[in-house]
């Protein structure tokens, strides 16, 4: 049975995309099998009890703020109240004493992304170098050499550097790239790959003008090389992998998507990021052919959909989709979309609508018929519609686990702007609460 499964996967792999990988040699079809393994591990049966756990977190952590609006420079003091407004930010913000334990960051993470710890249990390393000019034997130092060494590592950074990508940043498991307490730009390159891999931490980077690149002999773990094609252009590329979670990103300008999540991925929370000017926003799953994203789960909370988008925020094909207590200010299409029978539950979105009257609605089927997507799931619960902007719900949602209470009080999409201020990279101080 086990050979049959693994066998059927990589039917569907090689009929589907390879993702870049030239020569499917021995290393890249275990590290397959080892990361399917994982995501099958990884899937939750019960994805509603995840959402609920989100939806509680969320009302404590409103319960506990003031409306005091943070200055944005570091006029403040580590004695001034904490004024962080999301239970992820709530369990390490409020600590002026981050920089010695950053680690505190890996117990923060909700929704379906909160088993990942990263390279919580490894040591550190700092990047101190910017350039990226060997793809065959990285220079120690630089973020390419960091995120290929073996087992758990805590990737942080000297000062703010631009690290133009060469090609695709090519990350192995058990990894958390952390750059708070610098400015750290991945621009004018490549972006990040996570591919067939499990359990890694991003937070605190800007990523944005990222292009394709042509690929070619790329390290990408101590012991292999192999040939790449052209990389897409995404800024964040997550294929087959599983246990990721994105925070407190700032993105745009991507050639192709700012995330993508295909081929298998699942238990992935992305949250507190900051968006902006960019057409194909988040792709979940890239083909309606490619079953095997029904175990997809994919938290989408706290971020900011800033100036200049467009649409797929996110588009979804199969899986589990929570969106919540996201601000959506604008887009020029629609916010979210998808096709191949996606659940998708919108809870506390604030959704302000475009002057079009034709991009009103935030739902897009990708002109499926009514009778195709009258029962797919896509419920909305607490969103706070501006400017004419409507939700086109459609099937009956299993809400075990929720509390529709907690929805109302705790999470409603007019706290948006509290909960989602201090989305995108934080500019943050030693000494002081970030």
């Amino acid at each position: 049975m086990l050979f049959s499964t693994f066998f059927v996967f990589f039917l569907s792999l090689t009929a589907v995309v390879q993702a870049h990988i030239a020569q499917f040699d021995d290393y890249w079809v275990q590290r397959a099998l080892e990361a399917q393994k994982t995501a099958n591990n990884s899937y939750n049966p019960n994805p509603e009890l995840v959402t609920d756990q989100v939806n509680t977190e969320v009302g404590k952590a409103l319960i506990g703020t003031n409306s005091t609006r943070r200055s944005l420079r570091h006029g403040h003091s580590h004695k001034d109240p904490c004024l962080s407004t999301n239970p992820i930010d709530n369990k390490w913000r409020c600590d002026p004493n981050w920089m010695n334990n950053r680690k505190k960051l890996a117990s923060a993470v909700l929704g379906f992304g909160h088993k990942t710890t990263g390279g919580l249990m490894g040591r550190f390393y700092t990047v101190t170098d910017p350039t990226d000019n060997d793809m065959i034997n990285p220079k120690p130092g630089t973020l390419r050499h960091a995120v290929i060494q073996k087992g758990p590592l805590w990737i942080i950074f000297s000062k703010s550097m631009i690290i133009t990508l060469k090609n695709e940043l090519i990350v192995t498991s058990d990894k958390t790239i952390d750059a708070r307490g610098a400015n750290v730009r991945i621009a004018y390159g490549a972006g990040i790959t996570l591919q067939f891999i499990n359990n890694v931490i991003i937070h605190g980077l800007h990523i944005h003008d990222i292009v394709v690149k042509p690929g070619g002999l790329i390290r990408d773990s101590v012991d292999h090389i192999g040939y790449r094609t052209a990389s897409d252009g995404d800024g964040i590329s997550i294929f087959g992998s599983s246990n990721i979670w994105i925070d407190h990103i700032s993105m745009s300008n991507c050639a192709d998507g700012l995330i993508d999540a295909v081929q298998g991925s699942t238990a992935i929370t992305i949250s507190n990021c900051h968006m902006t000017r960019h057409n194909d926003v988040m792709l979940f799953g890239a083909s309606d052919s490619y079953t095997g994203d029904k175990i997809m789960q994919i938290t989408v909370a706290f971020n900011h959909f800033g100036r200049g988008l467009v649409q797929r925020m996110p588009r979804a094909r199969y899986g589990f989709i929570h969106v919540v207590n996201n601000d959506y200010t604008t887009w020029l299409m629609y916010a979210i979309g998808g096709s191949s029978n996606p659940t998708i539950i919108s809870q506390g979105n604030r959704f302000v609508a475009p002057a079009n009257a034709a991009a009103k609605e935030v739902t897009n089927r990708n002109y499926a018929t009514p009778s195709v997507w009258k029962n797919w799931v896509w419920i909305s619960q607490g969103d706070y519609m501006v400017n004419g902007a409507f939700f086109r719900q459609s099937g009956v949602a299993n809400l075990k686990g929720f509390s529709k209470k907690q929805l109302i009080k705790f999470k409603p999409g007019k706290a948006v702007s509290r909960l989602t201020r201090f989305s995108g990279s934080l500019d943050c101080v030693r000494g002081f609460m970030c």
